[in-house]
């Protein structure tokens, strides 16, 4: 039955993937990743979740009651586990954390306000701050530094952009309580 489930599923891999979406989607969160990695001997299965819907992040109360749960649907599959097989096993379950790509809508909303860099239409990155995420894409307030050191950075009008045309977005960690700017402060 079990390598009928795995064929099923394709992969290894993809199998580990469906075991712990299936445990931990009604919880009200996704599966980012789950993978096999480290020494054949006792490998590491390393799982990384993200909330389904919401902006608030993923707290460790989540992150260790997810652990319970990931890891009663892996027992309750049986002796083998998919990547793993039938010996022992590390389980490590995390948020996808701040260096996380921005790949998805619910990426997007979780970071408004924060300062990212990303391409545009496959252009060069910009440093734009996300300043509103709509169901077809992100307001982005570019940022560009001052023209001599000691010139403070100039930040330009807002401007929409779909989905379609960003790339994979990164957060950039500000020192300073930045993150919280409303983007009233635009120049033209």
């Amino acid at each position: 039955m079990q390598e009928q489930n795995q064929s099923a599923a394709g992969s290894p891999q993809q199998a580990l993937e469906q075991i712990v979406a299936a445990a931990v989607e009604p919880e009200g969160f996704v599966v980012e990743k789950a993978v096999v990695v480290g020494a054949t001997d006792v490998p590491t299965v390393q799982v990384t979740l993200d909330r389904a819907h919401g902006v608030e992040g993923v707290d460790m109360d989540a992150v260790a009651h997810l652990s319970q749960v990931v890891s009663a649907a892996l027992d309750d599959h049986g002796e083998s586990v998919p990547g793993v097989g039938t010996g022992e096993y590390l389980l490590e379950v995390s948020s996808a954390g701040i260096g996380r790509p921005l790949t998805e809508r619910r990426h997007w909303a979780r970071n408004v306000g924060r300062l990212v860099v990303v391409s545009v239409d496959g252009a060069a990155p910009i440093t734009a701050r996300v300043l509103e995420v709509a169901a077809d894409g992100v307001e982005l307030a570019e940022h560009r530094p001052g023209a001599k050191k000691g010139m403070p950075a100039k930040t330009l009008a807002p401007v929409r952009v779909p989905f379609a045309q960003l790339g994979a977005g990164t957060v950039q960690v500000e020192w300073g309580g930045s993150q919280q700017s409303t983007g009233a402060e635009l120049c033209e």
